[in-house]
């Protein structure tokens, strides 16, 4: 984000970028609960039942219409294909946790979401309506890379994201300025509004970016790495306050991750990304042998010790992907 003024849609492309400042803005977003199709590897349960049929039976109490949606859905980054013939539906109001090595997708995956990069092939929808910039419904943070604007207070670096989808100076009128100091509440940031940024913690400046998030009411949160960071302690109030929040505002959630322990009991589902693939369910039906052995194409062992869980190639090889897992069992 361009510090102290909206950003324009080429500015927010610049913002979600690999390089991005930090900031964060409102732009498109979409991933989703797998259908068949050949970059999906269905499990049991909701991953292998169509939406309409769920949406048919009743099975959830919250609305059943769907939020964010992919069919046969081909990402390529850099001439590479990154995600393979995806398709996924979430339902409105669903908390995800998004997994996978780095290098698997998970960037790519919401930069196409959000309709900064197109897709090779397929289509993608939000609220039905098709993918595009500056989709005033999703609520985006990018990964924190560095600190620009450190002497901004609080209040202005949220409200720089204000209408961050419109060209042009920054003004804030009544209804302007009462959206910032809303956002702030609702992450409980009121004491931070007056500080400087520079000299505020992870965890505060965190709270910045989740209130900016916030702005134009989204029905969606794309949320790229939140976490990195954060000591555990943080990681899990982080966790339990976007619970709450999409809970009560009813806001689908995609939470990209590299530890599965702070979202464990309060996420719907588990995304993972893998060799060009999809896998969705919760965390007993994928966080398994047999169900990472069929995603990754190959052998993997799912050992839980210690407290953390290792995905870990046959034969003992370097871990595919590490978490913490409190209380888990000793295998998978």
């Amino acid at each position: 984000m361009m510090s102290g003024r909206p950003l324009s849609p080429d500015i927010l492309a610049e913002c979600a970028s690999e390089h991005a400042s930090g900031q964060s803005a409102h732009v498109p977003a979409s991933c989703g609960f797998p259908h068949a199709g050949s970059g999906s590897v269905p499990v049991s349960g909701l991953a292998s039942t169509p939406a309409s049929e769920a949406a048919a039976s009743g099975a959830t109490a919250r609305s059943v219409s769907q939020s964010i949606s992919l069919q046969d859905v081909t990402l390529a980054r850099g001439g590479r294909v990154v995600l393979s013939q995806i398709s996924l539906a979430i339902p409105q109001g669903s908390f995800v946790g998004v997994l996978g090595a780095n290098g698997a997708g998970k960037t790519t995956l919401f930069h196409a979401l959000l309709g900064l990069e197109p897709a090779v092939q397929g289509s993608m929808q939000i609220n039905a309506q098709p993918v595009r910039r500056g989709h005033r419904a999703v609520g985006y943070m990018p990964q924190m890379r560095k600190l620009i604007g450190g002497q901004f207070t609080g209040w202005s670096m949220v409200a720089s994201a204000l209408h961050g989808q419109r060209w042009g100076l920054p003004w804030y009128g009544r209804a302007g300025r009462a959206a910032v100091d809303a956002a702030l509440a609702a992450v409980d940031a009121q004491d931070l509004a007056q500080r400087p940024v520079a000299a505020l913690s992870g965890g505060e400046r965190q709270r910045l970016l989740l209130a900016q998030t916030l702005l134009d009411d989204p029905s969606v949160l794309l949320l790229d790495e939140p976490l990195a960071s954060l000591d555990p302690a943080r990681m899990r109030e982080t966790v339990e306050r976007i619970h709450t929040l999409a809970r009560a505002r009813n806001m689908t959630v995609l939470m990209s991750a590299h530890d599965i322990n702070p979202l464990l009991g309060l996420m719907d589902h588990v995304l993972y990304l893998a060799r060009g693939k999809a896998l969705l369910g919760t965390v007993d039906e994928v966080i398994t042998t047999k169900a990472l052995t069929a995603l990754y194409g190959a052998p993997v062992d799912v050992v839980r010790a210690g407290g953390r869980v290792f995905v870990v190639a046959e034969g003992g090889g370097s871990a595919l992907q590490e978490h913490d897992c409190g209380g888990c069992g000793a295998h998978a």
